[in-house]
């Protein structure tokens, strides 16, 4: 036996048990409070105190809702205090407390005197943890989630390029070889319907192509995937976007590409429907410690603060959602007729390729 264990001040065990975060609570053979420290005190219903030393009844139960069992999570049967065959030196309590209502407790219930049959209950607060824990896994869930999202929008962009796109090309050549053949003028002006019908379409797939998902975003970093899809704004609302790389070529893992790039095109998108400009600022650059992007318009703007702004709001929640699940931030700044600006901040610490 270590001889330090033996030379323990009791001094030392008596500060322990009255400022211990947890709360210890000592029952005697009978499953009565004999003791309880200042922690256990403060979590326990008024009645346990009061009725703690009655001889006639358990006031431990005023509070007590219950273990975790193998068949349920919140049980009576087996009780911890009365089954003394069953291992409860780690298990999961539910008390009802003063102030937090129904909390669950990592227990530890276990013999200290043999012969007197006292034992003593440790209990420590596991509504952070558990809130950690739920955390982790909706965050988690929410990666995987839009993962798969971007996966498959990944899979039928490609599906339409590599595909559709080249039957339709096939086509429009089979048709433009038509234009030179012996045929009657009806069948020639129905051929040149058809074939700016048929372009038409494909400029509508490659569009819808490249907003699933640019092959560019993938193949090539943020900087092309964004001059393309300016490019394409451009050409097809008027709006100018005023684009500044500041990168030098710097590429970063999949994932935060992906929300970079979807941030970005969900703000010029606001700007599109609701700004009413002409001209829309973006700016991409990473820091000593940060990779940044700034969207700016001069636009109408609206109160952030808000309760009915714009459109859904589902835009901004959607974009602080998927900046949180790579560790970013994003600050909305509006004012009514001076324009808004969106900054998203991602640590660089998790934005390695």
């Amino acid at each position: 036996m270590n001889p330090l264990s033996l030379n323990v001040p009791i001094e030392l065990l008596q500060k322990q048990y009255e400022q211990s975060s947890d709360a210890i609570i000592f029952f005697d053979a009978q499953h009565r409070i004999m003791a309880m420290n200042p922690q256990a005190e403060k979590l326990l219903d008024r009645r346990v105190l009061e009725e703690s030393a009655d001889t006639e009844h358990n006031a431990f139960c005023f509070s007590c809702r219950g273990y975790t069992s193998e068949d349920e999570p919140m049980s009576c049967i087996n009780c911890y205090l009365s089954n003394t065959k069953k291992d409860f030196s780690s298990f999961q309590l539910y008390l009802e407390t003063k102030t937090k209502g129904v909390v669950p407790f990592s227990a530890s219930f276990q013999t200290v005197d043999q012969a007197s049959g006292v034992r003593v209950l440790i209990l420590r607060d596991l509504t952070n943890p558990i809130m950690t824990q739920q955390m982790l896994n909706r965050n988690t869930m929410m990666k995987s989630i839009i993962k798969a999202q971007e996966d498959e929008r990944k899979r039928i962009s490609r599906e339409l390029h590599d595909s559709v796109a080249q039957e339709l090309i096939s086509s429009l050549v089979d048709l433009r070889v038509l234009k030179y053949l012996n045929v009657q003028e009806e069948a020639l002006q129905k051929i040149q319907q058809t074939e700016a019908s048929l372009t038409r379409l494909l400029e509508q797939i490659r569009n819808l192509s490249v907003e699933l998902r640019p092959a560019s975003l993938d193949d090539l970093g943020l900087d092309a995937a964004f001059r393309s899809h300016f490019k394409w704004i451009e050409k097809n609302y008027g709006v100018v976007v005023r684009f500044v790389a500041e990168l030098g070529g710097q590429r970063f893992n999949s994932e935060v590409e992906t929300v970079v790039y979807r941030v970005c095109q969900e703000s010029v998108l606001n700007a599109l429907k609701y700004a009413n400009v002409d001209e829309i600022d973006v700016r991409l650059f990473a820091s000593e410690h940060t990779l940044e992007l700034v969207v700016s318009d001069q636009g109408c703007g609206f109160n952030v603060n808000a309760n009915d702004p714009k459109g859904t709001g589902l835009g901004i929640y959607g974009m602080k959602e998927r900046a949180e699940l790579v560790g970013g931030e994003i600050t909305v700044t509006s004012q009514r007729g001076k324009g808004t600006t969106v900054h998203l901040r991602i640590p660089l610490a998790a934005v390695s390729p």
